[in-house]
């Protein structure tokens, strides 16, 4: 996984959790608002005078479909109007309240919990302090790591060979001693061992400045290509 795809990953689930909390409430904004109007429309229909009295206020409570309404919704008068109208109002922290945020809830702790495991994940991959370095990789407790600190991954034969190549002495190896050493069972692994260091080739020279030299196919060396 490249170095920013944790991040895109966090944010799309911070998005999402932000999305799904504002569509509950819009949602739950929605219901609310039917359910005051109606209740509102028959309040008034028993009531005509738009004159708000405790009576008024029961009346309109026992018209709420929704219960959780009921002692949280209240009645106003718009006084901008050239005529006062009464109107029904619900505070936002009621909505919000009222609304299903278990979704978005369940978004952003996963978010936490992405955030928190790429947070390990990256102290676990934080160069130590003792090990073989060489061409910008460092070999150390059987891992490789780049000069920024991140984890190099190869595949487990490309990492037994690179491990052969930090140990050997001048980083040298001869065909034979790395046929014997992956591949002992086999008579001949000369095509193996060349699509082997094609492909290690394409890892060194993302991850590093190292090249593996050819001497005619009889031994190969790693060199720095910084000290050259």
């Amino acid at each position: 996984m490249k170095h920013y795809q944790p991040f895109i990953v966090f944010w799309a689930l911070i998005i999402t959790a932000l999305c799904s909390s504002i569509g509950s409430y819009k949602a739950a904004e929605h219901d609310i608002s039917l359910d005051m109007q109606q209740a509102l429309a028959l309040t008034l229909e028993e009531q005509p005078r738009q004159v708000i009295t405790p009576d008024t206020i029961q009346t309109f409570n026992q018209h709420l479909q929704i219960a959780a309404l009921r002692g949280q919704a209240v009645l106003t008068v718009d006084t901008h109007q050239p005529e006062f109208t009464l109107q029904a109002y619900c505070p936002t922290s009621t909505i919000l309240a009222m609304s299903d945020q278990r979704p978005a809830a369940a978004w952003a702790s996963l978010a936490l919990a992405w955030a928190l495991g790429c947070g390990f994940r990256l102290r676990r991959q934080t160069l130590p302090r003792e090990g073989i370095t060489f061409g910008g990789l460092t070999l150390s407790s059987n891992r490789f790591f780049s000069n920024a600190d991140m984890e190099v991954k190869f595949t487990p034969m490309q990492h037994q060979l690179m491990t052969l190549f930090f140990l050997a002495p001048d980083h040298r190896l001869a065909k034979e001693q790395i046929c014997d050493a992956l591949w002992p069972k086999k008579d001949d692994a000369s095509e193996t061992l060349y699509t082997l260091i094609r492909r290690l080739k394409t890892v060194l020279e993302a991850q590093s400045h190292l090249h593996i030299l050819s001497d005619r196919s009889k031994a190969y060396q790693l060199t720095d290509s910084e000290l050259s």
